[in-house]
């Protein structure tokens, strides 16, 4: 049964073996965590957060079936429904039918590829980290159609639709979350490394 984060993490790891992926579960899960607590739903961060992490659980084996496979995958697993619905409505119009209805998916959907934009960006910088990242450089980014590519600007723009909130409020939102877990992050991928 997923009890804990210690559960989730061998359940992502059992599916996931490149570091890439790894990286992204970890960084989505606790952008989702500062998501939580910066809209008020501080008493459900750990389900946030477990979402987050568990989010493209089925991408790496199985991305023809990506949304497709994560159900049967989370329910093996003793997954409760809620957290089944908020992994599968993340590819909403991409792979899934199921829409995001809760603000905790909204953010989801909207998150998960800007965070992929944001991580591409800062590799980018000198410092290779979020924490001097500036909107204006990130808006040129985006911009740049041929910069991340596979990232998808229309699922960003959507998904600061969805939540009625100006793109740049998003992104901004979303850097200062990638920056409070940037340094357990990647502390983290140190120590999975090792093992």
């Amino acid at each position: 049964m997923l009890h804990t984060r210690e559960d989730a993490l061998a359940l992502l790891r059992q599916y996931n073996k490149e570091p890439f992926h790894i990286l992204h579960a970890l960084t989505v899960e606790g952008v989702m965590a500062w998501y939580a607590k910066e809209l008020g739903y501080a008493d459900t961060a750990d389900f946030w957060a477990l979402a987050g992490l568990l989010h493209d659980i089925d991408f790496e084996q199985w991305p023809d079936l990506h949304c497709q496979k994560a159900p049967e995958l989370l329910r093996e697993a003793g997954a409760d429904e809620a957290l089944i619905h908020a992994v599968v409505s993340h590819g909403y119009g991409l792979c899934s039918n199921v829409e995001p209805e809760h603000e905790m998916e909204k953010v989801l959907f909207a998150a998960d590829e800007l965070t992929g934009l944001i991580g591409a960006a800062a590799r980018m910088r000198p410092s290779k980290s979020v924490q001097d990242m500036e909107v204006s450089s990130l808006k040129k980014k985006f911009k740049d159609k041929k910069f991340a590519a596979g990232c998808s600007r229309d699922v960003i723009r959507q998904g600061a639709e969805r939540l009625g909130w100006e793109l740049d409020v998003l992104m901004e939102r979303t850097i200062l979350a990638m920056r409070s877990c940037e340094e357990r992050v990647n502390a983290e991928m140190s120590a999975l490394a090792e093992t």
